[in-house]
């Protein structure tokens, strides 16, 4: 499903879920952008990311609302873009 120049976004409130990691290596692999949604430090998937947004929390509720806000925010951004192209 992943194709080069796609952006994955992988979404992780520790930043050390196993599943979004792997996720994220092979979307990496098939030349795909990687933005990590990420809580506490950033865990592991920091650093396997090309953008990590790391939400310095460790309650997991205040993480998931910041991580809900950035969502819309993208999908906003991306909506206005995509009304331009058209």
């Amino acid at each position: 499903i992943v194709s080069k120049n796609d952006v994955v976004i992988g979404i992780s409130t520790s930043g050390n879920s196993i599943n979004v990691k792997n996720g994220l290596k092979i979307a990496k692999k098939r030349g795909a952008k990687t933005i990590g949604l990420l809580g506490n430090n950033g865990g592991n998937i920091k650093s396997i990311v090309d953008c990590p947004i790391i939400i310095k929390s460790n309650s997991t509720p205040r993480i998931q609302e910041v991580h809900r806000v950035i969502s819309h925010l993208i999908c906003d951004l991306v909506e206005k873009n995509f009304r331009r192209i058209n």
